[in-house]
């Protein structure tokens, strides 16, 4: 895990949002998280990986899953994600 997966999930689950990797870029910086695209990539695929989120449709739409609420709750260490 690394700081930018927290942010993602973060923002994902702050605004109840379903959003495709280039969207979800765009708005992370448009809300004034400097992040790159790529990166929002790679780590949209780690955080998919761990169960984090989740593809919503064939289209590439991600949320964040039950799995990824229960981490952002604190009821899930990231000890346990490492495992994965």
């Amino acid at each position: 895990m690394s700081l930018k997966d927290g942010l993602i999930l973060e923002f994902l689950e702050e605004y109840d949002l379903e959003l495709p990797a280039k969207p979800l870029y765009r708005n992370l910086n448009r809300h004034g998280h400097e992040i790159g695209y790529s990166t929002v990539r790679q780590r949209l695929g780690e955080l998919e990986a761990h169960g984090l989120i989740e593809k919503v449709d064939d289209a590439g739409y991600y949320q964040v899953s039950q799995r990824g609420k229960a981490y952002l709750e604190g009821d899930l260490d990231v000890s346990e994600l490492e495992d994965d």
